[in-house]
């Protein structure tokens, strides 16, 4: 494989045989997966809560109906 520097972009390079340009800036790398590891966390973290709301509305529900009960 040979590449061609991108021009005015030190970390880019452009594959002579492909013609895609290829980041070589490892760090940058390391921070895009953290960074999608964190939105991965957070969306998961959502669904989580969102499941935990929809059990206690479920519950709050049953709840409405024994306590009407009761008090026929």
């Amino acid at each position: 494989m040979s590449y061609i520097k991108v021009k005015d972009k030190e970390n880019l390079l452009r594959d002579k045989n492909t013609n895609a340009i290829i980041n070589f800036d490892y760090q940058e790398y390391l921070n895009y997966q953290e960074a999608y590891r964190k939105k991965l966390e957070e969306k998961n973290k959502i669904e989580i809560i969102e499941q935990q709301i929809n059990t206690l509305k479920d519950d709050l529900s049953e709840i409405k109906v024994l306590l009407k009960e009761l008090i026929k």
